[in-house]
């Protein structure tokens, strides 16, 4: 499997889930760079921040959806006024340990979330989900 060298960012206020997703990531060796922020908002102001900066852009996201002050989807919100901008394209998947239909729902009809995941994303999980992705040619 070629090893192409990709930054993850984690969105998400739980610090447990936190630990265990970088632990993960880090083990498996999927990414060159794990960005973490606890919500949306930091997130936001950091891609703001380096809208033309791809070595520091992340190559996918996981996006949790209930966070203080900016939640997952607010924060989609922001993202599709920002997109354009972007030099990278970049795949979010929506993480959540909601079943909520609801929830679920209103992920699929945000077209830039490319999935809704539930909580806890198991590292075969994970691992899949970026082959496919290098796979695909998204990465």
């Amino acid at each position: 499997m070629n090893n192409i060298p990709i930054n993850i960012c984690i969105v998400d206020d739980d610090d447990i889930y936190q630990f265990t997703a970088v632990k993960t990531l880090e083990s498996l060796k999927l990414a060159k760079k794990i960005i973490v922020f606890s919500d949306g908002e930091e997130a936001m102001d950091f891609m703001l921040d380096n809208l033309n900066n791809d070595n520091e852009l992340p190559d996918v996201i996981f996006l949790d959806i209930n966070m203080p002050i900016m939640d997952g989807f607010q924060f989609m919100d922001e993202y599709v006024k920002i997109k354009p901008n972007l030099g990278k394209r970049i795949t979010i998947y929506m993480v959540s340990s909601s079943v909520d239909p609801v929830d679920i729902e209103r992920a699929k009809k945000i077209s830039d979330i490319s999935d809704y995941i539930i909580k806890p994303i198991k590292p075969g999980e994970l691992k899949s989900l970026i082959e496919k992705l290098k796979e695909t040619g998204r990465l």
